[in-house]
């Protein structure tokens, strides 16, 4: 468990300005203005920032196109981006600048000059860079206190992560205020520590240039290079196809700044590399992707040990964890697996062995503990739960945001040995969960369940289940007050946890959602027995049995939801809520608001009279099956598997007469009968193959 501490009283940034409106200025801003920031968009010319402008409007049409967004929804987006020429003309009282021009330290530190002026005291100042000193440009500053570096990673409106880089002068209420924003953003946030490349760069780069060095060897083309990396890191593109997509002066220029800044030749751009920047080419991938085995294993061992000796650098200067890192490049690089992961799967001593012939290479010594681990021959552990606590807020961070903070055993585990701790330790009054990126908890692993039904170990699922149980328990039963900040998605297992808390704060980004009726399943968390206690049978049968969206403000409606806030109102919500402790009623079984058009639906639909004819497949008397609302209805439940839509609704309907205790047990025990269905493996296998189940009640 790893335990920060962090400010009180921290004040939200509310407005933005970027400076810049270059492709990556343009992408921060759009990217802040979909999330309802206001945005200031500056340059120092009104052509850039009308090209600027009209960058926003093309990838917003696309977006459009693609029914990502409503064409009313993209003009709300425009209209929150206000044009801005030149930098002394930001507004004074401007939260949070970032400013993202060119990679030169000369022009941002005038840049930075010139805020000084424009801005009030207030006003945090920030670069985006993916190279530069951060403490550095912080001296460049009037106000290093007030001043981080970010990393956003290209294209900033669609790519998740970025990395936020502290001076050494900032100050903790800074830093948790830009990291506020980040995740307003629906960022994975990585803080890391200011050395060069930060840390995927660190490895991404180098790695690149590694393949450069190859290709000049001799060892293979360009096609086969490309082919051997995708396959060894499990990735859909390789070194030179990335560098053609970003632009091979950009790699140029990033592995000659590391060269220099790390003191570190073998990081010099190679000359394959040089030379076809200098003749303004991209690099020639052709069809020949077949090699040698020699070749294969030369090229997969040199990439691998690169990436596996720098990553254990990154942890040893103490960057950031290796949980970082592994995030770092499922997220920013889109890999299946991260560095510290890959290593996990080809053995420990293997990687340590192409590791240090790469650290030989490259003439630099591997950290200590990589040796010591490979001696051991065991796996590196990763840590998925992390603390950060504020006065007696203790906030526990699910975070594996590359798999949506998916559950599995580990996580599970992890997080009942958290609360363990929390729950014993007296300073903490409230226990707040979050999880990270975009995605409170979706559900727990899925291909977990199916690997367990096809090796015919069902004893597994009982006893993860029970576990989670037993996890659940632990909110449910805790002598702090306890808060889910479900301000993300959250399905199945993750909206069972969420029930389980005292509380629950959302915000517009909030949606709910039991999908397991239409996965051969029922919820087997406590989701048929908490929801109905909180808000009554009828809305219960709509939420579980037909797996039914359930938006923000229906979720607040039905109870699910206790809080609907504002996401820069969510902190100060959590405080309150921490002096108020823990709730007179828990379980109020009713609606919110009674009289919400969907409350009065369910009451209507999902009656107890009705509930026959439903299951049955029919339409109950008196309603229309030409009706839009009906009709989805009753297509919902004609989608699930029977034998789990007639189990859930015996368990929904056991809570309405048993104790909480009694009606999860009877969630346990009906384990057994569920998962051996044809049905549940269908069902679960065709979630993970993207496909419609076919069911045969059986």
């Amino acid at each position: 468990m790893e335990v920060t501490l962090s400010p009180l009283n921290m004040q939200p940034i509310e407005t933005i300005a970027i400076i810049g409106a270059g492709n990556m200025g343009s992408g921060i801003a759009q990217k802040s203005a979909q999330e309802l920031f206001d945005v200031q968009m500056v340059d120092r010319e009104e052509q850039w920032v009308n090209r600027g402008q009209e960058t926003i409007s093309n990838f917003l049409a696309e977006a459009v196109e693609r029914r990502i967004f409503s064409p009313e929804q993209v003009e709300g987006i425009k209209k929150r981006v206000t044009s801005v020429v030149g930098v002394e003309n930001v507004s004074r009282d401007t939260d949070l600048v970032i400013e993202a021009v060119f990679e030169d330290f000369d022009i941002k530190s005038a840049v930075f000059n010139t805020l000084d002026s424009a801005c009030g005291e207030n006003t945090i100042l920030a670069s985006n860079t993916s190279s530069l000193s951060v403490n550095a440009l912080a001296e460049a500053t009037a106000r290093p206190d007030r001043f981080v570096g970010l990393h956003f990673f290209y294209h900033p409106a669609k790519n998740r992560l970025v990395e936020v880089i502290p001076s050494e002068l900032s100050s903790p209420e800074t830093v948790a205020r830009v990291e506020q924003y980040c995740k307003m953003l629906g960022k994975v946030v990585i803080v890391c520590k200011d050395r060069p490349g930060f840390v995927v760069n660190r490895f991404f780069v180098p790695w690149l240039n590694e393949a450069c060095l190859l290709l000049e060897e001799g060892i293979a083309s360009t096609a086969q290079i490309d082919a051997v990396a995708c396959k060894a890191f499990d990735i859909g593109m390789g070194p030179f196809a990335l560098m053609n997509l970003t632009g091979p002066p950009i790699a140029l220029h990033a592995t000659n700044y590391l060269a220099e800044q790390l003191n570190t030749p073998r990081y010099t751009g190679a000359k394959s590399l040089q030379d076809l920047v200098g003749a303004g080419a991209m690099w020639d991938i052709g069809d020949d992707e077949n090699c040698s085995v020699d070749a294969a294993t030369t090229i997969s061992e040199r990439l691998l040990g690169q990436v596996f000796a720098v990553s254990a650098q990154i942890v040893s200067e103490e960057i950031c964890s290796m949980e970082d890192v592994d995030r770092g490049a499922k997220v920013g690089l889109r890999w299946m697996n991260g560095p510290f992961e890959i290593m996990n799967s080809i053995g420990i001593s293997e990687a340590y062995r192409m590791a240090k012939s790469y650290a030989n290479l490259a003439n630099f010594t591997l950290p200590d503990f990589f040796a010591i681990k490979a001696e051991t021959g065991y796996g590196w552990d990763f840590n998925f739960i992390d603390v950060v606590q504020r006065g007696g807020v203790a906030t526990v961070r699910l975070n594996r945001p590359e798999a949506m903070n998916a559950l599995n055993e580990t996580v599970v585990g992890q997080l009942g040995a958290v609360l363990d701790d929390l729950n014993s330790d007296s300073s903490v009054t409230t226990i707040a969960l979050e999880g990270a990126g975009k995605a409170f908890v979706a559900g727990a692993d899925v291909k977990f369940f199916v690997d367990k039904i096809r090796a015919d170990s069902f004893p597994d699922i009982y006893e993860f289940t029970a576990n989670g149980h037993v996890v659940l328990d632990k909110l449910e039963n805790s002598p702090k007050t306890t808060v889910a900040l479900t301000t993300g998605l959250a399905l199945g297992g993750g909206l069972e946890l969420a029930l389980a808390c005292d509380y629950r704060v959302g915000t517009r980004r909030t949606q709910f959602r039991f999908p397991e009726t239409s996965i051969g399943i029922y919820p087997g968390l406590g989701g048929t027995q908490r929801t109905v206690r909180i808000c009554g049978i009828e809305a219960a049968r709509w939420a579980v049995l037909a797996g039914n969206f359930i938006d923000h403000k229906t979720a607040y409606a039905l109870g699910l939801l206790t809080h609907l806030v504002e996401p820069a109102e969510v902190t100060s919500t959590v405080e309150s809520i921490s002096i108020t402790g823990k709730p007179n009623q828990k379980y109020p079984h009713a609606p919110l608001q009674a009289e919400h058009p969907i409350a009065t639906f369910t009451s209507a639909f999902y009656n107890d009279q009705n509930m026959a004819t439903l299951l049955s497949g029919n339409c109950p008397e008196g309603f229309d099956v030409d009706d839009r609302n009906i009709g989805r209805q009753l297509k919902s439940l004609s989608r699930t598997a029977p034998i789990a839509l007639k189990m859930a609704n015996e368990l929904l309907d056991a809570a309405t007469s048993t104790t909480l205790e009694e009606g999860l047990n009877l969630e346990l025990k009906g384990l057994e009968n569920i998962f051996s269905t044809a049905d549940s493996l269908e069902g679960l296998s065709a979630l993970i193959e993207g496909r419609r189940p076919n069911y045969s009640n059986s």
